[in-house]
């Protein structure tokens, strides 16, 4: 017997540590750059990096957890995140550095697919509340970083803030390895047939692909708002990136209450309601009235995604509970795939065309999005019929 409240808690402690791993690097370029000496072409390639490392972790994470369980795939992947960690603290050339970062990556991937999937497999009838609770905690490790480099930067090293989130993650995986954990849900062989069926699964592929414009709607946020409000909107760049921090905070206020007072809403609410606040968000920006307007556009952009992962992961869980696992790491690979490829092709958009266009970009995938909800829900319906 395993308790679902600890379990519960400490895949929220995992999600809030990927939370830091995705944001530490882009908090602690600066400081590498000055102590290795890297040009801004080398800076990028590290960014290349971390993305790659969470895509293969994505892959993998799913068949491991259904056929051995959670316990020492998650114990295993925090101690990659601590080595990890440590390196980025210490990394005296660029060769260690990359394999450090490439280690956050695979651990973090790992791990935020692990407890994703973990908590859809506790919860019976409200996984898309308990999955918008485990977001929020990602929302906390990724404002926590750099707020804590921010105020700490007087008197301690980034080298020895980062040593010490790496001391967290070891700490939480010996915590991984004295919990109960459900039991492999695939223990006595793993069903090879029955796994390659998720590719010709047509909501399953339907959901894959919403994720894959959801995951890159708001990566391109994420990574492009602050230049859209700088050279378009003539935005300071501290105030640009309180508009950043601001989309991050909407996503995780609207996760806070779609686990608790929103709880019992039906997906069909939570989806349309989510749309219409992406829609007032990309309207309000679009009108470039001023600074305080884009920001209150941007805390309605980061609201408004906040259900997609939730909802579309678990429908995902409730069609294959008996392979979540491998179920999630299918879906979250390709929304990771449609993560980098929207948003290299908004680079090469900003570079030829400018970056205004980002909003032209983002509401172009708000009505993909919503064209794929609704077949989405329409096929759900005729299949479980």
């Amino acid at each position: 017997m395993y308790s679902k409240k600890l379990v519960f808690w400490a895949a929220c402690l995992g999600i809030l540590l990927f939370g830091i791993a995705l944001i530490t690097l882009g908090s602690v370029t600066p400081d590498l750059k000055i102590k290795l000496d890297l040009t801004e072409i080398e800076s990028g390639t590290l960014f290349s990096i971390l993305p790659f490392g969470i895509l293969i972790g994505s892959v993998l994470f799913g068949p491991v957890v259904d056929k051995f369980g959670y316990r020492l795939l998650l114990a295993v992947s925090c101690i990659l995140l601590f080595a990890g960690f440590e390196g980025v603290a210490y990394a005296v050339d660029q060769k260690i550095l990359k394999i450090c970062i490439f280690l956050i990556g695979l651990g973090g991937g790992a791990v935020n697919g692990a407890t994703n999937a973990l908590v859809a497999d506790i919860s019976d009838n409200d996984k898309a509340a308990n999955l918008s609770l485990l977001g929020v905690f990602f929302g906390i490790g990724a404002l926590g970083m750099p707020l804590i480099l921010g105020l700490l930067r007087s008197t301690l090293s980034f080298e020895t803030i980062v040593a010490a989130v790496g001391i967290l993650t070891l700490a939480t995986a010996i915590l991984f390895l004295m919990l109960r954990f459900p039991p492999p849900k695939q223990a006595r062989g793993f069903p090879l047939k029955r796994s390659l069926s998720l590719v010709k699964d047509p909501v399953i592929l339907l959901i894959a692909f919403f994720l894959f414009f959801q995951s890159s709607f708001e990566g391109i946020l994420n990574n492009w708002t602050t230049t859209y409000l700088i050279n378009h909107m003539s935005v300071p760049q501290n105030s640009a990136l309180y508009g950043l921090s601001l989309f991050v905070a909407g996503m995780v206020v609207m996760r806070l209450l779609l686990g608790s007072i929103f709880r019992s809403a039906t997906t069909v609410k939570i989806m349309t309601s989510s749309f219409a606040l992406i829609f007032v968000g990309l309207i309000i920006m679009k009108a470039c009235i001023s600074v305080i307007t884009a920001m209150a556009g941007l805390f309605l952009l980061g609201a408004g995604l906040a259900g997609g992962f939730p909802v579309m992961l678990g429908l995902t869980g409730a069609r294959f509970s008996d392979l979540s696992g491998t179920a999630f790491s299918f879906v979250l690979a390709i929304a990771l795939i449609g993560n980098m490829l929207i948003n290299y092709g908004m680079g090469v958009i900003a570079q030829n065309y400018g970056i205004e266009h980002l909003l032209n970009v983002a509401s172009g995938e708000l009505v993909i999005m919503i064209v794929l909800f609704f077949v989405i829900i329409g096929k759900a319906e005729r299949t479980n019929n």
